[in-house]
Protein backbone atom coordinates (compact mmCIF):
# COMPACT_ATOMS: atom_id res chain seq x y z
CA UNK A 1 0.00 0.00 0.00
CA UNK A 2 2.96 2.30 1.04
CA UNK A 3 4.11 1.69 -2.32
CA UNK A 4 1.21 2.32 -4.19
CA UNK A 5 0.90 5.77 -2.87
CA UNK A 6 4.73 6.07 -3.31
CA UNK A 7 4.08 5.67 -6.81
CA UNK A 8 1.03 7.92 -7.35
CA UNK A 9 3.05 10.61 -5.57
CA UNK A 10 5.92 10.71 -7.81
CA UNK A 11 3.68 10.63 -10.53
CA UNK A 12 1.58 13.90 -9.67
CA UNK A 13 5.32 15.40 -9.33
CA UNK A 14 6.75 13.74 -12.57
CA UNK A 15 3.45 15.63 -13.87
CA UNK A 16 3.35 18.63 -12.11
CA UNK A 17 7.10 18.84 -13.53
CA UNK A 18 6.51 18.05 -16.85
CA UNK A 19 3.77 21.66 -17.46
CA UNK A 20 4.88 24.21 -19.28
CA UNK A 21 5.98 27.56 -17.86
CA UNK A 22 3.35 29.96 -19.14
CA UNK A 23 4.68 33.42 -20.71
CA UNK A 24 2.83 36.74 -20.63
CA UNK A 25 3.51 39.45 -23.30
CA UNK A 26 2.10 43.19 -23.39
CA UNK A 27 2.88 45.86 -26.04
CA UNK A 28 4.90 48.07 -26.00
CA UNK A 29 5.13 52.17 -26.97
CA UNK A 30 7.50 54.65 -27.21
CA UNK A 31 7.85 56.75 -24.07
CA UNK A 32 5.83 59.80 -23.40
CA UNK A 33 8.05 63.11 -23.42
CA UNK A 34 7.53 65.12 -19.55
CA UNK A 35 4.76 67.52 -19.94
CA UNK A 36 4.51 70.16 -17.27
CA UNK A 37 1.26 71.77 -18.34
CA UNK A 38 -1.65 69.84 -19.26
CA UNK A 39 -4.02 72.53 -18.68
CA UNK A 40 -5.65 73.99 -22.05
CA UNK A 41 -4.73 71.03 -24.08
CA UNK A 42 -7.32 68.70 -25.71
CA UNK A 43 -8.37 65.52 -23.81
CA UNK A 44 -8.91 62.20 -25.40
CA UNK A 45 -10.13 59.43 -24.04
CA UNK A 46 -9.72 56.31 -26.12
CA UNK A 47 -12.23 52.98 -26.32
CA UNK A 48 -14.00 51.49 -26.03
CA UNK A 49 -12.04 48.96 -28.14
CA UNK A 50 -13.66 45.87 -29.60
CA UNK A 51 -11.78 43.08 -32.02
CA UNK A 52 -12.76 40.10 -33.73
CA UNK A 53 -14.36 37.01 -31.54
CA UNK A 54 -11.57 35.27 -32.26
CA UNK A 55 -9.15 36.84 -31.01
CA UNK A 56 -11.09 38.17 -27.63
CA UNK A 57 -9.19 35.66 -25.47
CA UNK A 58 -6.11 35.51 -22.90
CA UNK A 59 -3.73 33.64 -25.21
CA UNK A 60 -1.97 34.85 -28.15
CA UNK A 61 -3.27 33.72 -31.78
CA UNK A 62 -0.86 33.65 -34.91
CA UNK A 63 -1.64 32.84 -38.46
CA UNK A 64 0.06 30.07 -38.86
CA UNK A 65 -0.30 28.51 -42.54
CA UNK A 66 -3.72 29.37 -45.25
CA UNK A 67 -6.89 29.73 -43.09
CA UNK A 68 -4.95 28.25 -40.23
CA UNK A 69 -5.14 29.60 -36.86
CA UNK A 70 -2.92 28.73 -34.03
CA UNK A 71 -3.71 29.65 -30.23
CA UNK A 72 -0.92 29.58 -28.24
CA UNK A 73 -2.12 28.12 -24.69
CA UNK A 74 1.07 29.16 -22.46
CA UNK A 75 1.40 32.11 -24.70
CA UNK A 76 -0.36 34.82 -22.79
CA UNK A 77 -1.38 38.18 -22.91
CA UNK A 78 -0.25 39.92 -19.52
CA UNK A 79 -3.20 42.07 -19.31
CA UNK A 80 -5.52 42.15 -22.41
CA UNK A 81 -5.26 42.42 -26.54
CA UNK A 82 -7.98 45.11 -26.04
CA UNK A 83 -6.19 47.20 -23.09
CA UNK A 84 -2.72 46.90 -24.83
CA UNK A 85 -4.39 48.33 -27.85
CA UNK A 86 -6.21 50.87 -26.07
CA UNK A 87 -2.85 51.90 -24.00
CA UNK A 88 -0.50 51.96 -27.40
CA UNK A 89 -3.03 54.11 -29.27
CA UNK A 90 -3.43 56.42 -26.42
CA UNK A 91 0.85 56.93 -25.84
CA UNK A 92 0.56 57.47 -29.39
CA UNK A 93 -1.74 60.58 -29.41
CA UNK A 94 -0.53 61.46 -26.25
CA UNK A 95 2.96 61.87 -27.64
CA UNK A 96 2.16 63.28 -31.19
CA UNK A 97 -0.45 65.69 -30.00
CA UNK A 98 1.58 66.96 -27.32
CA UNK A 99 -1.05 66.29 -24.36
CA UNK A 100 -0.56 64.25 -21.44
CA UNK A 101 -4.48 64.50 -21.55
CA UNK A 102 -5.19 61.11 -22.92
CA UNK A 103 -6.23 58.20 -20.93
CA UNK A 104 -8.04 54.29 -21.77
CA UNK A 105 -11.64 53.95 -21.38
CA UNK A 106 -11.53 50.81 -19.25
CA UNK A 107 -8.49 52.11 -17.34
CA UNK A 108 -10.32 55.51 -16.42
CA UNK A 109 -13.58 56.19 -14.60
CA UNK A 110 -12.84 59.87 -16.00
CA UNK A 111 -15.61 60.84 -18.00
CA UNK A 112 -14.28 64.31 -18.28
CA UNK A 113 -13.03 64.84 -22.37
CA UNK A 114 -13.47 66.86 -25.30
CA UNK A 115 -13.06 63.91 -27.88
CA UNK A 116 -13.48 59.93 -27.78
CA UNK A 117 -11.77 57.81 -29.95
CA UNK A 118 -13.62 54.68 -30.36
CA UNK A 119 -11.36 51.33 -31.69
CA UNK A 120 -12.75 48.78 -33.90
CA UNK A 121 -10.50 46.36 -34.82
CA UNK A 122 -11.88 44.51 -38.25
CA UNK A 123 -8.43 42.07 -38.64
CA UNK A 124 -5.63 41.15 -37.05
CA UNK A 125 -3.55 39.13 -39.39
CA UNK A 126 -0.55 37.61 -36.95
CA UNK A 127 2.01 35.90 -39.06
CA UNK A 128 5.59 34.36 -37.89
CA UNK A 129 7.00 34.63 -41.21
CA UNK A 130 5.35 37.50 -42.90
CA UNK A 131 4.52 39.87 -39.91
CA UNK A 132 1.73 41.51 -39.10
CA UNK A 133 -1.20 43.52 -40.81
CA UNK A 134 -3.96 45.28 -39.10
CA UNK A 135 -7.34 47.03 -39.97
CA UNK A 136 -8.94 49.13 -37.44
CA UNK A 137 -12.08 51.48 -38.22
CA UNK A 138 -12.14 54.52 -35.75
CA UNK A 139 -14.56 57.49 -34.70
CA UNK A 140 -13.90 60.41 -33.50
CA UNK A 141 -17.10 61.40 -31.43
CA UNK A 142 -17.06 64.86 -29.46
CA UNK A 143 -18.34 65.62 -26.49
CA UNK A 144 -21.81 66.79 -26.30
CA UNK A 145 -20.66 70.30 -25.27
CA UNK A 146 -18.00 70.05 -28.10
CA UNK A 147 -19.90 69.92 -31.09
CA UNK A 148 -19.32 72.95 -32.78
CA UNK A 149 -15.53 72.49 -31.81
CA UNK A 150 -14.59 69.68 -34.35
CA UNK A 151 -15.84 69.71 -37.92
CA UNK A 152 -13.82 67.99 -40.33
CA UNK A 153 -13.66 66.11 -43.64
CA UNK A 154 -15.19 62.60 -43.32
CA UNK A 155 -13.13 61.03 -46.09
CA UNK A 156 -9.64 63.09 -45.36
CA UNK A 157 -8.78 62.38 -48.80
CA UNK A 158 -11.18 64.67 -50.53
CA UNK A 159 -11.57 68.22 -50.04
CA UNK A 160 -15.36 68.03 -50.89
CA UNK A 161 -16.53 65.49 -49.05
CA UNK A 162 -19.41 66.61 -46.56
CA UNK A 163 -18.55 68.22 -42.74
CA UNK A 164 -19.68 66.33 -39.91
CA UNK A 165 -19.26 66.49 -36.28
CA UNK A 166 -18.20 63.11 -36.08
CA UNK A 167 -15.30 61.97 -38.14
CA UNK A 168 -15.18 57.78 -39.08
CA UNK A 169 -11.78 56.31 -41.12
CA UNK A 170 -10.11 53.59 -41.52
CA UNK A 171 -6.77 52.65 -41.07
CA UNK A 172 -4.96 49.51 -42.64
CA UNK A 173 -1.09 49.17 -41.69
CA UNK A 174 1.92 46.36 -41.89
CA UNK A 175 4.17 46.11 -39.99
CA UNK A 176 7.18 43.29 -40.69
CA UNK A 177 8.61 41.57 -37.44
CA UNK A 178 12.43 42.51 -37.26
CA UNK A 179 13.14 38.64 -36.17
CA UNK A 180 11.83 35.37 -35.57
CA UNK A 181 9.62 34.08 -32.44
CA UNK A 182 6.58 35.46 -30.53
CA UNK A 183 8.24 38.57 -29.30
CA UNK A 184 9.32 39.83 -32.38
CA UNK A 185 5.67 39.67 -33.17
CA UNK A 186 4.10 41.34 -30.55
CA UNK A 187 6.67 44.23 -30.85
CA UNK A 188 5.50 44.69 -34.49
CA UNK A 189 2.01 44.50 -33.35
CA UNK A 190 3.13 47.46 -31.00
CA UNK A 191 4.63 49.39 -33.68
CA UNK A 192 1.30 48.54 -36.10
CA UNK A 193 -1.13 49.95 -33.58
CA UNK A 194 0.63 53.01 -33.02
CA UNK A 195 0.92 53.67 -36.73
CA UNK A 196 -2.84 53.60 -36.43
CA UNK A 197 -2.81 56.03 -33.20
CA UNK A 198 -0.68 58.54 -35.99
CA UNK A 199 -2.91 58.58 -38.51
CA UNK A 200 -5.44 59.36 -36.28
CA UNK A 201 -3.41 61.98 -34.96
CA UNK A 202 -3.09 63.16 -38.42
CA UNK A 203 -6.93 63.63 -39.04
CA UNK A 204 -6.97 65.60 -36.32
CA UNK A 205 -4.46 68.07 -36.82
CA UNK A 206 -6.41 69.00 -39.93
Amino acid sequence: MRSLLTSLLLALILVGCSSPKTSYYKMSSAPIPTMSEADGKIRLMVGPVSVPERMDRPQLVVQSSGNEVQIYEYQRWAGSLKGDIARVVSASLARDLGTPNVWSFSDSTSTNFDYQILLDVQNIESSLDSGVVVDVLWTIKPASDKNKALVKNANPNSDTAPKSQTIMGRSLVSEATSGPGLDALVAAQSKAFARVGGEITQLMRR
